[in-house]
């Protein structure tokens, strides 16, 4: 799981909205050497529709569809792009009929089954990118090996919460922390037991 969250822990303002980003270089390189240990990614419904308005157009910078997270241009966002439009995308959706930025297949339900049976097949990682309520379920789940948050040097004050109400607590091992000259820092956990 790669989220990015404000510093009082919202990845989201209560709009959605993503503006609140700090735009950060180190962080666009790193995410381009770890490109090739990753080849599905897992999205909610509105983060997949959200990525499919920007990610198609950010090869070529086209203004058509700006960024969401502010006006960002760089080798590294069009690496990230290719491999975003070429890589393919499990939605999980009730609604969604015809996905239009693939190659996609939609899940009608996160069936924990399955995702394992998925998550045991040959292959390397699976990504999930914001889509809190996926989160929450892989969250209650057990599903999710690592959690990947660049918290940024922002306080909302409010917002959306990654996990929703009611999630299911659990521990986290520390497995790695990176600070950004931008402000931003990256946690990565390993996911520990059930929280006592």
């Amino acid at each position: 799981m790669f989220n990015q969250v404000s510093a009082d822990g919202y990845f989201a303002s209560a709009d959605g909205g993503l503006d609140w980003v700090v735009p950060d270089e180190e962080l666009d390189r790193e995410a381009v050497a770890r490109l090739p240990d990753t080849d599905a990614i897992l999205l909610g419904r509105r983060t997949y529709e959200l990525f499919a308005a920007y990610w198609p157009h950010a090869v070529d910078n086209s203004p058509a569809a700006p960024d969401p997270h502010g006006p960002v241009s760089s080798p590294e966002i069009r690496a990230i792009a290719v491999w975003l439009n070429e890589t393919p995308k499990l939605v999980v959706s009730r609604t969604l009929t015809d996905p239009v930025w693939g190659p996609a297949r939609v899940l009608r339900d996160l069936d924990p089954d399955a995702i394992r049976a998925l998550k045991r097949e040959p292959g390397r990682d699976i990504i999930v990118f914001g889509s809190g309520s996926v989160v929450t379920q892989l969250t209650a789940h057990g599903l999710i090996d690592e959690y990947r948050l660049v918290v940024s040097p922002v306080l909302l004050g409010s917002g959306r919460r990654l996990l929703g109400e009611g999630s299911t607590g659990t521990t986290l091992e520390l497995d790695g922390v990176t600070a950004h000259r931008s402000g931003n820092v990256v946690l990565r956990y390993r996911r520990g037991g059930p929280r006592p």
